[in-house]
């Protein structure tokens, strides 16, 4: 039968049509990403660093996606359990992970097995924050400057203890590189996340800390003493508080980029989109004060400058822990 060529292009243009050949063509009916909500794993307690950034860029970027961004905390083994969870999901680009610097830049040199590669397994997103170590105090400590502070743990040698976010996590390499370079004896106690240790130092369990940030809302009370950052430099919201380097301890550097993360082999049209839309919201007000807060810094980077920041930052922290010769069983 033929049929008059306005009815043939009539049919054409139906049968054509988006949709109508989904029985026929499977890439042709695949829905446009994304069609269902997002998770956005934090491998950390709630309250710490990482959650904190992760509830900043949720926002904006659910308003960007139009679709919800769900936190999902799965905290422990600083942040191998998160970390593994994110590494073993399907690359669909409906998981993402927001984790510390530590966790990718410094687990491996740790931990003798892991049960995911961190470069291998995870497919770098995009920089969310710079963030800074600062040296806090509980006010039962006598000293109330850097330098008498240094002096105060060596004339008590093995008497005070420093909690940390975990075995391995930034805020321990930053104790262990403080010790190191001042020759001081303290005693480490690991918590689950930087806001358990948080609490136990503003009650006087632990004496001191290296704390990520959220600390720092506690100095203005007199609860806590800022006496450091651990930094090549000072920070720019506190100018008046010295780097470790200008006591003489040389090397304390411990800072490191938290970002967003993909399973690999998630597409890399959706890793770049994510790229795109979580420097967009790195641009908000709100969440550059809320960064601002934790005494960091809002690091929207491309993707291939945000690998090369993590290849940097294991360098650092691999040649330390060989030194030092740190390890976690």
């Amino acid at each position: 039968m033929r049929f008059p060529h306005r009815i043939a292009r009539a049919l054409c243009a139906a049968l054509c049509a988006p949709g109508l050949l989904a029985g026929v063509s499977a890439p042709a009916a695949a829905q446009p990403w994304p069609d269902k909500p997002i998770r956005l794993v934090v491998n950390f307690p709630a309250g710490g660093a990482a959650d904190t950034l992760a509830r900043g860029i949720s926002p904006g970027l659910s308003e960007a996606l139009k679709r919800p961004v769900v936190i999902d905390n799965r905290p422990g083994a600083n942040g191998i359990v998160g970390g593994d969870a994110v590494a073993k999901a399907p690359a669909d680009g409906y998981t993402f992970l927001l984790t510390s610097g530590g966790a990718v830049a410094i687990d491996p040199f740790l931990y003798k097995k892991m049960p995911y590669d961190p470069i291998k397994d995870l497919t770098p997103v995009a920089s969310v924050a710079l963030v800074r170590v600062y040296l806090l105090v509980h006010p039962s400590v006598p000293a109330k400057t850097l330098e008498a502070f240094i002096a105060y743990v060596r004339e008590h040698p093995g008497r005070l203890s420093y909690g940390s976010a975990g075995n391995g996590s930034t805020p321990h390499i930053a104790a262990e590189m403080f010790k190191r370079a001042g020759k001081l004896d303290a005693v480490h106690v690991p918590y689950k996340g930087a806001a358990p240790a948080l609490s136990d130092l503003l009650a006087g369990q632990v004496q001191f800390m290296f704390d990520p940030g959220p600390g720092l809302q506690h100095v203005a009370s007199g609860k806590l003493r800022l006496l450091a950052v651990a930094s090549a430099k000072r920070a720019a919201q506190y100018p008046d508080v010295p780097t470790l380097a200008e006591a003489g301890l040389q090397d304390v550097d411990g800072d490191s980029t938290f970002g967003v993360y993909a399973p690999a082999g998630t597409p890399p049209a959706i890793v770049e989109r994510m790229n795109r839309e979580i420097n967009r919201t790195l641009a908000g007000a709100q969440l550059q004060e809320n960064v601002n807060k934790l005494g960091g810094a809002v690091a929207p980077l491309s993707i291939q400058a945000f690998a090369e920041r993590q290849n940097v930052d294991r360098a650092r922290y691999g040649r330390f822990i060989r030194q030092a010769g740190i390890t976690v069983d």
